[in-house]
């Protein structure tokens, strides 16, 4: 279809394109990524033409009309889509000298700190005409994954003078430790989905994640409990470790149950794939640059070679649709997420801390890196 009718994700133009163009800018100097990623940005504001400012999930970028997806519970906007704004935006505002990106995310940000939290935790589906949440779905994997993660980064993108994201990030990563986390029967620490009022036992390869994510935090966390985020980042990475141990190919599944014997295993046909997925490889690499602990090599080294000896196909790499079978199909699909992801974080994982360090980048969640931006810097916001 043309532009005239297409509708584009208003996240992921946000992450893939216009944070790929900053990072491509910051990284080679070049004018040309700068105003590329203006240029979008620009025609990504008329989606947050709605009564709350939330904006729509997806936007025509001809019209401008916005839309939200047809799957989504009541017409909501989605809160790891509308919550994972804040990095790129800031540094649009910073680059171009107009406020109104800076606006836009902090208005979102400030709306939900008003609103009431069933349980602390934050739903991951809100109504941009009325402002109330949809079903109260609960989940730190797809749907809400990087709006928590980027609570944290817009702490550490501000130089952590931006103490508002920070104690937003503490008490929503405060709700989560006491109502999402569990350990199974065997020790494996997990983080589940609280769905129709009560927890999932169930994991998704997406929230594997939030091992790095806490350890990323650890260091500012309140009450000295830098220790104790260290510790849970180790024992999510574990869990996720066990997650592609158990596997025939050596690769995550999609998702996995840990109820009763069932531990670190995909049930369902539907869950038994690998899409070239980089969470569990990115958790890695965050733990080995907190801890120097070597199994993380070890860990990422063993993906490496699964990827290349079960993916790798001519034209590329494929995701492969059962990884517990020993002759898995294809699906014939190479992710843009593998090649600005999971293959940028197994180098990062093999080079040594001072290529791209994290006192002076913070990477976007499609791990495009973006410049610390130093308290002198920002003043004109």
């Amino acid at each position: 279809p043309s532009c005239k009718e297409e509708y584009f994700s208003v996240f992921e133009v946000n992450i893939r394109f216009i944070g790929g163009l900053l990072a491509a800018y910051y990284l080679s100097g070049e004018e040309v990524f700068k105003q590329k990623a203006a240029q979008l940005a620009e025609k990504l504001l008329p989606s947050f033409n709605t009564p709350t400012g939330i904006p729509w999930a997806m936007v025509n970028l001809k019209s401008g009309v916005g839309r939200n997806w047809g799957w989504a519970s009541a017409g909501s906007s989605i809160l790891s889509e509308f919550g994972t704004l804040h990095l790129e935006f800031v540094h649009l505002s910073y680059l171009t000298g107009d406020s109104v990106y800076y606006n836009k995310v902090l208005h979102i940000r400030k709306l939900l700190q008003k609103m009431d939290r069933p349980n602390g935790l934050y739903p991951n589906y809100l109504n941009p005409r009325t402002g109330r949440w949809g079903q109260h779905h609960t989940s730190v994997g797809g749907l809400g994954d990087s709006f928590y993660e980027y609570l944290l980064k817009a702490w550490l993108v501000s130089d952590k003078t931006d103490t508002e994201a920070r104690k937003m990030y503490d008490d929503a990563i405060q709700a989560i430790e006491k109502h999402l986390i569990r350990k199974s029967n065997s020790g494996l620490t997990f983080i589940g989905e609280w769905k129709n009022g009560h927890l999932e036992r169930k994991m998704g390869h997406l929230t594997c994640f939030a091992g790095g994510m806490f350890a990323l935090g650890a260091d500012g966390s309140p009450d000295d409990k830098a220790g104790h985020y260290l510790q849970l980042g180790a024992e999510i990475a574990h869990t996720c470790h066990q997650s592609y141990d158990r596997t025939v190919l050596k690769l995550g599944p999609e998702a996995f149950k840990l109820d009763g014997g069932t531990e670190a295993v995909a049930l369902r046909q539907n869950e038994k794939y690998y899409i070239l997925r980089p969470e569990v490889i990115e958790t890695y690499w965050y733990m080995w640059r907190f801890t120097h602990d070597p199994k993380y090599r070890q860990w990422g080294w063993e993906a490496a070679q699964a990827i290349d000896k079960y993916c790798r196909v001519i034209g590329g790499f494929s995701g492969v649709k059962d990884v517990y079978s020993s002759t898995p199909a294809y699906d014939d699909v190479q992710q843009s997420f593998f090649l600005a992801e999971t293959l940028k974080y197994l180098y990062l994982l093999f080079s040594s801390d001072d290529l791209l360090p994290l006192d002076y980048w913070v990477f976007n969640t499609e791990a495009h890196p973006l410049p610390v931006l130093r308290s002198k810097n920002t003043t004109h916001f």
